[in-house]
């Protein structure tokens, strides 16, 4: 692979049996340098070559210089799903705090199950959240395994949080949804009353509405533009998304339709404009969630009305291959995930299962006579 520049700095860099060697040096990109870094990378060749591998001499790269590095690629490779990208750099925020200057080579095990047990004990994470920052600090040492600065990954001795154990989903009963719109209601009359802003109330209680009843992500909904909406046609197009199924034709319902006729009287680009940045969409709703939550003393997230709605219409006899298109998943095991059963919904259906048995029974005359 040719040499080339890397943040001003030059860079080799070369392929043997499939697994990549790489090594950002102290030299500016001039004629003369790139001589003596190709001199470099045919050294570091021959060693690989000839099985001496643990030769090559390891760049020392402080743990926030490397993340920053690792995010600035990370938007490229990830540059068709975005969200990974910001969910990536979320993470890397709290393990830069965490690692600082210190070197990426000398964070051990133990050093990532003491940030564990800071995420959890004094961050008071969830266990998904922990997970997410152990699959980004996997990542990084795999990208620092490439540019020569860390010689294993590290990640791989320490637990990383199953799904079973970091996924918490809740679905809503009935009475706590109308317990959190009742809320929004009450706080929008109040900060009305005190002539205070109210468009994130707003915000917060129709992305709630169109979450319910169309299943969306929040980040759909909040980066949709008017034009992807037909009122008078009775559908809305998802056209951004991390796969095909993703983008997909919603059909309205009648409170959708009715959210949505509203909100595109506004003029602009946006079905979710924002107050605060001209020509934006809003962001992440989470703080004036909170706030609703401690109201209404409720406890949930806002993609658990996600799940909620993928449960009521399984629920409701959907079958598991349109619940997937609708939500935007490609294959069915996904969807899965999304639908959780109440205690209520399982006792009826085996009531019903055990009605059907004896009503089966009660047409089979000989069956009949030999149980009793």
């Amino acid at each position: 692979m040719p040499i080339r520049a890397r943040n001003g700095k030059l860079e080799w860099r070369f392929m043997v049996q499939g697994q990549e060697y790489s090594h950002i040096t102290d030299f500016e990109d001039t004629p003369r340098n790139r001589t003596k870094v190709q001199r470099m990378e045919a050294a570091a060749h021959r060693l690989v070559l000839d099985g001496r591998a643990a030769e090559l001499r390891l760049q020392v790269q402080p743990f926030n210089s490397a993340a920053d590095q690792f995010i600035t690629w990370a938007r490229g490779e990830y540059s068709a799903h975005p969200n990974t990208a910001k969910r990536l750099s979320v993470s890397m925020t709290s393990l830069k705090l965490h690692f600082g200057k210190r070197p990426l080579s000398s964070v051990t095990a133990g050093d990532i199950e003491d940030f564990k047990s800071l995420r959890r004990a004094v961050h008071k994470v969830r266990e998904v959240t922990v997970r997410h920052d152990l699959h980004a600090l996997s990542l990084l040492f795999q990208y620092g395994r490439k540019h020569n600065w860390c010689k294993a990954n590290v990640v791989d001795e320490v637990e990383i949080p199953s799904d079973s154990d970091a996924l918490r989903m809740h679905v809503l009963t009935v009475a706590e949804e109308a317990a959190y719109f009742a809320t929004i209601d009450i706080m929008r009359t109040e900060r009305t009353a005190r002539k205070r802003p109210v468009h994130g109330l707003d915000d917060l209680r129709d992305l709630g509405i169109l979450m319910l009843n169309l299943g969306c992500r929040p980040e759909e909904l909040r980066e949709m533009e008017q034009e992807a909406v037909d009122v008078a046609g009775g559908f809305l197009t998802v056209r951004r998304g991390k796969s095909k199924a993703a983008r997909r034709t919603l059909r309205l319902t009648a409170a959708s339709r009715a959210v949505l006729a509203k909100r595109l009287q506004s003029p602009g680009r946006w079905v979710f404009p924002s107050n605060r940045v001209p020509a934006a969409h809003i962001g992440n709703v989470q703080r004036i969630h909170d706030l609703v939550l401690k109201k209404a003393k409720l406890q949930f997230v806002p993609y658990d009305l996600r799940h909620t709605a993928a449960t009521r219409w399984a629920e409701g006899g959907t079958d598991i291959a349109t619940i997937a298109a609708w939500l935007g998943h490609a294959n069915l095991r996904s969807v899965q995930k999304y639908v959780h059963p109440s205690r209520e919904h399982l006792d009826a259906q085996a009531e019903r299962f055990e009605q059907m048995w004896v009503a089966a029974r009660e047409k089979r005359p000989d069956e009949k006579a030999r149980l009793q």
